[in-house]
């Protein structure tokens, strides 16, 4: 009975954190309509403080962000939108705009056609997409399996057993994709610059060698890390050492 009753309450608490934000949000949105950018981000920000995490949430936040001229939360709320929904056409374009306030124009290195196709479509689709999609062909195939087994006709037991070695074909190349997905996302942690002035060293030590400086808004994927420092590489290939302090992952 306790447990049921913990559960309903569970329930209840959430229904109303559900109404609490949808308030949030529409007074947020009454705020941004009247230019009122400042409270826009705050009432933005509750939402966000309360745990919820969406697309529209994160893209209403960077368009506040943007309006107040703040490049790097800008470009960081366009980008953790994008995170959520890839086929996010207005937070691509407003993205686009926002890059063009940051001072480090950093031109991307030439992509072979497999870095192509992995940016431009694997890396587009999240790992768990991928997972549920190897789950779907994996049920497929032992459905289709089954259908084979206990099938009385020589061609249908042709046909679905070429369907389901196809099936168990693409869920093995599914699984393969999400599991290099994982190891693409803990190698290659997006990331944003939040100073105005990151000086990026050689080494993880104070004493190091500067070897390039970086502006807030900047995007950079962390390589690794070591105690207080974080190993970064821009998109031209440049890589170097900042103090986790200076950026906040995407």
């Amino acid at each position: 009975m306790k447990r049921v009753i913990t559960i309903i309450l569970m329930f209840i608490g959430l229904a109303m954190n559900a109404q609490s934000n949808d308030v949030l949000f529409n007074q947020a949105n009454q705020f941004y309509k009247n230019a009122d950018y400042k409270n826009a981000v705050n009432y933005y920000q509750k939402i966000e403080q309360s745990g919820m995490h969406s697309d529209a949430l994160y893209f209403n936040l960077a368009n506040a962000y943007y309006k107040l001229n703040e490049v790097a939360p800008a470009i960081y709320y366009y980008e953790k939108a994008l995170k959520l929904n890839p086929l996010h056409e207005d937070a691509k374009y407003n993205l686009v705009l926002a890059n063009r306030m940051s001072i480090d124009q950093i031109d991307e290195m030439p992509k072979t056609l497999i870095q192509k196709i992995e940016t431009n479509f694997l890396h587009k689709i999240s790992v768990e997409t991928w997972a549920i999609i190897a789950v779907v062909f994996s049920i497929l195939t032992a459905l289709l399996f089954l259908i084979y087994y206990f099938s009385f006709s020589s061609i249908l037991k042709r046909i679905f057993f070429s369907i389901s070695i196809t099936t168990f074909g693409l869920m093995i190349i599914t699984i393969l994709i999400a599991l290099e997905g994982v190891n693409y996302e803990k190698n290659h942690q997006p990331a944003i610059i939040f100073y105005e002035k990151a000086v990026v060293k050689n080494a993880p030590t104070f004493n190091s060698e500067d070897v390039f400086l970086l502006h807030e808004g900047t995007k950079v994927a962390i390589l690794d890390q070591v105690d207080d420092w974080v190993k970064i590489k821009l998109a031209d290939g440049k890589i170097g050492w900042v103090k986790n302090s200076v950026l906040k992952i995407i």
